[in-house]
């Protein structure tokens, strides 16, 4: 535990975080990469671009700082780091690194407020939350290792099947080149991929839901093309799976992480609810609910901008028909002429809780969210205003954002 002095030096600088924190943050970055360009391998560079990342270290910074008093507030937050950490291999090695260029940034973009005694509290105050961060980490590597079927570091897998599932996703099915098993992750978790950017001369990882339930044979990534917006370029990653990864390719895989996963204890009702690309750790929920544990309700809820980026339909459907336990709505911004009611979509618009509360608010069930993080507040708004705990709510959210974001 920090002393009081350190304590309050730390939340003193609060002000100016609010004020300036991703300018600083913005100097951090550069300063790193400056110094320390390898790790461009290791950080998402189209986040750097984009302004996410500066924008993501900036709050978290800040939220450190303003509970430096009682760091286990944060602990939701940090549990999600600790495994996004993990995923991409960052290691024990590296905070030092980062440490010294977040101090160094802090002294010069503060300058002369940046006093002797405020920057001992600081190293203080990272060196207690490298701590906290490291030994979590090495926590999950040990168990990711140990695991029957399980690895350390990155793994090689060759694409056995590829599979366009809409007219932005492809589904790339995953098998270890050496032929051996597979750990039993928890639906919902994600991977991390690493793929060759910037006509080759970067690595860069990415992170993307497992979309079917462990099986011990493959993994199954969904993944959408991103495709360029003024605020962001095209998808580094998903554009080089797309148009470079054919059947036959290896690729490299992290373990499975993820604080974001179905609670198979429970016997209780699960509404899946997504947006878009976020159906991915739904269908490994959904694959998993009807094969394990067919007992349980399922009510799975999908908004889709129209059927051409419909993924996984057919899928769902077949499952709803065979299982009487499992119940579909579908909601299509854009209807199409030739689009059929019960077989593409069920409803018009974008997707409404209310209209279907009677279906979707079931008592003592359980509510999975995942899409794009204004779908997501969206949805999380609704729940509440229909009376659901925040207990029974489980979201993810992907990148840099997060969902108390302004």
């Amino acid at each position: 535990m920090l002393d009081k002095a350190t304590r309050d030096l730390v939340k003193a600088t609060v002000p100016v975080l609010r004020e300036h924190g991703v300018a600083l943050t913005r100097h951090f970055y550069a300063r790193m990469f400056a110094h320390n360009p390898e790790l461009k391998h290791v950080f998402n560079q189209a986040h750097q671009v984009n302004g996410q990342q500066q924008q993501a270290l900036a709050m978290a910074v800040l939220a450190y700082a303003e509970n430096i008093d009682d760091p286990s507030v944060l602990a939701p937050v940090l549990q999600r780091i600790t495994h996004k950490h993990a995923s991409l291999g960052i290691r024990a090695e590296h905070y030092p690194i980062v440490g010294k260029h977040l101090l160094a940034s802090i002294k010069e973009v503060l300058g002369d407020a940046a006093s002797e005694e405020l920057i001992a509290a600081w190293a203080a105050a990272y060196g207690q939350l490298a701590d906290i961060l490291i030994g979590a980490e090495s926590a999950l590597y040990r168990d990711a290792a140990t695991v029957a079927g399980g690895w350390s570091g990155w793994r090689p897998f060759k694409v056995g099947k590829k599979i366009r599932e809409s007219d932005e996703i492809t589904s790339f099915y995953l098998y270890p080149v050496e032929n051996a098993p597979l750990p039993a992750f928890k639906p919902g978790q994600f991977i991390s991929i690493r793929g060759r950017a910037a006509g080759g001369q970067m690595i860069q990882p990415r992170q993307y839901s497992l979309s079917d339930a462990p099986n011990g044979e493959y993994l199954r990534l969904s993944i959408k093309r991103e495709t360029g917006l003024e605020e962001r370029p095209d998808g580094m990653i998903s554009n080089w799976m797309h148009d470079k990864i054919e059947e036959g390719s290896v690729v490299e895989l992290s373990p499975p992480f993820g604080d974001f996963f179905l609670h198979t204890d429970r016997e209780t009702p699960v509404v899946l609810i997504s947006g878009g690309v976020g159906l991915t750790p739904m269908m490994a929920m959904l694959n998993h609910l009807v094969r394990k544990q067919p007992q349980r309700r399922v009510v799975f809820v999908h908004g889709a901008r129209h059927r051409g980026v419909h993924a996984l339909n057919g899928h769902v459907r077949d499952l709803a028909e065979r299982h009487p336990q499992v119940s579909v709505k579908v909601f299509y911004e854009k209807v199409g002429n030739d689009d059929k009611p019960g077989v593409d979509y069920d409803l018009p618009g974008r997707i409404d809780l209310t209209a279907i509360k009677d279906e979707t608010i079931l008592p003592e069930a359980d509510y999975y969210i995942c899409g794009p993080v204004p779908f997501m507040k969206a949805k999380l708004t609704a729940l509440n205003d229909l009376g659901v705990s925040s207990d029974r709510i489980h979201y993810e959210v992907f990148g840099s954002h997060t969902l108390s974001a302004a």
